[in-house]
């Protein structure tokens, strides 16, 4: 396991906080007792789950060409049939994966292929859980071409404690299936929406794993 990149200022930011937090709560009160042990116990979870959020995971994952695997670790809570405006202006099915803050956050390429969209639109900030977040929230979306020709779109919904999307996904780019392509930072939810002859291959409430699971198959 490594820590993200993105995590690095923020994990410096509460570490030097809770350093002078510390300091200043040592001053007035430096008579050890319960009242000091929970402070630093809370201290030290928070900072501890700080870290823990920004983690990468290393996995040793199968490469499936006919397969659409997870993007995202959480729990699958959109399966639906929906029409796509944005780049498509056709029907997809939507498969969307739930992320609670003690989720993994890195998102990764479910296909291999070439970018062929990539854009970024500002939002609100609902619970990344209502369906009314997949349009209103901040969110990105990215469409990826297969070698079989056909496309799917990836799309990064920030909630209501996710405040920045990040990712690295450029027009003509040559990916490959579980390549990273970015983080949502306290965050969220990723949607799939896929052509409409894909196999599904999750149910409802199913907890899923990026890399280890797969979401569907290519007809």
């Amino acid at each position: 396991m490594k820590i993200h990149k993105a995590g690095h200022n923020i994990i410096l930011f509460f570490g030097l906080f809770f350093v002078i937090l510390s300091y200043i709560f040592n001053y007035f009160f430096n008579e050890i007792g319960i009242f000091q042990f929970i402070f630093y116990a809370t201290e030290v979870i928070i900072f501890f789950l700080v870290i823990r959020f920004f983690r990468v995971p290393l996995r040793e994952i199968k490469k499936d060409e006919n397969a659409i695997i997870c993007a995202a670790d959480g729990k699958v809570v959109v399966i639906d049939e929906v029409f796509v405006e944005e780049y498509f202006n056709e029907k997809r099915l939507q498969v969307s994966v739930f992320m609670s803050p003690l989720n993994v956050h890195v998102n990764w390429y479910p296909i291999a292929g070439i970018v062929k969209f990539a854009q970024h639109h500002a939002g609100k900030h609902y619970p990344a859980f209502l369906p009314k977040s997949s349009l209103e929230n901040e969110h990105s979306s990215i469409v990826v071409q297969h070698k079989n020709g056909q496309d799917i779109m990836i799309r990064q919904i920030a909630g209501s404690m996710a405040r920045r999307i990040i990712y690295h996904s450029k027009i003509d780019q040559q990916i490959d299936q579980y390549d990273e392509f970015g983080i949502i930072k306290f965050g969220s939810r990723v949607d799939l929406f896929l052509p409409l002859d894909a196999k599904i291959n999750v149910k409802l409430s199913q907890s899923v794993r990026a890399g280890n699971d797969i979401i569907a198959f290519f007809k």
